[in-house]
């Protein structure tokens, strides 16, 4: 084209039509907890390109099906508290048998500093109370001095039991039940060694029967857990019938659910203890052999409603979690819940094979998914189509399907 003459270049305005508004998001700000889950807050506004620049507009000419999230979960990072203890103290007496006692502390893994006990309320604690001894007396010709024996204490044979029951297991969840209050009988010959092994296997055991006894003396195990479980829509209600715990040398019950947390020691026969929701751990802590308590527990209709009618509750070792199919009311978020419990000596792995997030069909659309270890109250959160293999510290655990 060089013999050509070159036209001048020229710029022409047009006028075509103006996009509509749309949503802007600007960056999330700082995460509302220093560790574990927070929430970030992020700016969210209507706008619309005119001549090459930005107009706010307001927001009902957006479309409001598609307004991004004000607020997204954020993780910065773990939190993590654990037990530490001091040194044990010496012996309570200067011969013969006693106990050492040490102190125990709740400390930030991050500070290294001690915090409120209440944030190692769910973490598994040593023992601050163990038996000693110092030799024999002099006085005593070689034996223990006088109040620093160890006793072991044998129930009122009277009571009825479901320890020394045989064991029934559910044909769909393959976890024993505990069996009906029947009376004790003493066992004589080959019987023996069956009822001391039914002593023994109660620790551990889920309950899923509606009624039951439950016996915890005489286990070898300092540390005995239990865990009674019913439908949702149910609550427990334990009664303690015998205790031959010994509150000075440190033995205690505790008792923990989705909305209580008691222990004690003192006074505790025939108290009632609530659970307010459809399960309830008990763990029991003993020093001196022999000891323990007699429980009685019983289900009946909630007082309260403590679900929503989309949650659901599962037991057993194995089960399939669906996200439920359910249309939130217009301007109301719904939460669906599943709650998982198994065998306190058991683990819970949970896998997700498909998150589908697709408009069509019968789905339910959620933004995230929060997975909580009921042990230790640690929250996870997955997004989107994220498949994940998570596995908890403890016995129970928590989804959330959030809208």
């Amino acid at each position: 084209c060089q013999p050509v003459p070159k036209p001048e270049s020229r710029v022409e305005v047009c006028e075509l039509n103006p996009c509509p508004p749309r949503w802007k998001v600007t960056p999330a700000g700082p995460c509302s907890s220093s560790c574990g889950l927070g929430l970030a807050v992020q700016l969210v506004t209507c706008v619309q390109t005119l001549h090459g620049q930005e107009v706010l507009q307001e927001e009902h000419l957006c479309p409001v099906a598609e307004k991004p999230l004000t607020s997204v979960p954020c993780v910065i990072r773990t939190c993590s508290y654990e037990w530490s203890f001091s040194e044990w103290s010496e012996c309570s007496t200067s011969c013969g048998n006693g106990i050492q006692t040490r102190q125990d502390f709740c400390l930030s893994s991050l500070t290294h500093k001690p915090v409120n006990p209440l944030f190692c309320r769910h973490f598994p604690k040593g023992i601050v109370v163990r038996g000693c001894s110092a030799g024999p007396c002099p006085e005593q010709g070689g034996t223990q001095s006088p109040g620093a024996q160890l006793h072991s204490v044998t129930p009122a044979t009277h009571l009825p039991t479901a320890a020394a029951a045989p064991e029934h297991r559910h044909k769909d969840l393959g976890v024993p039940l505990s069996a009906g209050p029947r009376e004790q009988t003493k066992p004589s010959g080959g019987e023996e060694d069956t009822a001391k092994r039914s002593f023994l296997c109660v620790c551990g055991n889920l309950f899923l029967n509606a009624t039951g006894i439950i016996n915890m003396t005489g286990v070898e195990s300092r540390d005995c857990t239990v865990a009674i479980g019913r439908p949702l829509r149910e609550e427990i209600s334990v009664t303690i019938l015998e205790s031959s715990l010994n509150c000075t040398a440190g033995e205690i019950l505790l008792f923990s659910g989705r909305m209580m947390w008691r222990t004690g020691c003192r006074k505790l026969p025939q108290s009632l203890i609530n659970s307010r929701t459809n399960t309830l751990i008990v763990k029991q802590r003993v020093v001196l052999p022999g000891n323990g308590v007699i429980l009685q527990y019983n289900s009946r209709t909630a007082t309260r409603k403590y679900y929503q009618d989309c949650d659901q509750q599962l037991f057993g070792p194995q089960g399939e979690i669906v996200n439920p199919v359910q249309v939130p009311a217009e301007g109301q978020g719904v939460v669906c819940r599943t709650f998982i419990t198994v065998a306190p000596l058991q683990r819970i792995s949970i896998r997700a094979l498909n998150a589908d997030l697709g408009t069509e069909g019968n789905q339910t659309h959620f933004n995230y998914i929060l997975v909580r270890d009921v042990s230790t109250m640690r929250t996870v959160v997955f997004h989107g189509k994220q498949q994940f293999l998570w596995q908890s510290t403890g016995s129970q655990a928590e989804i959330e399907f959030h809208e």
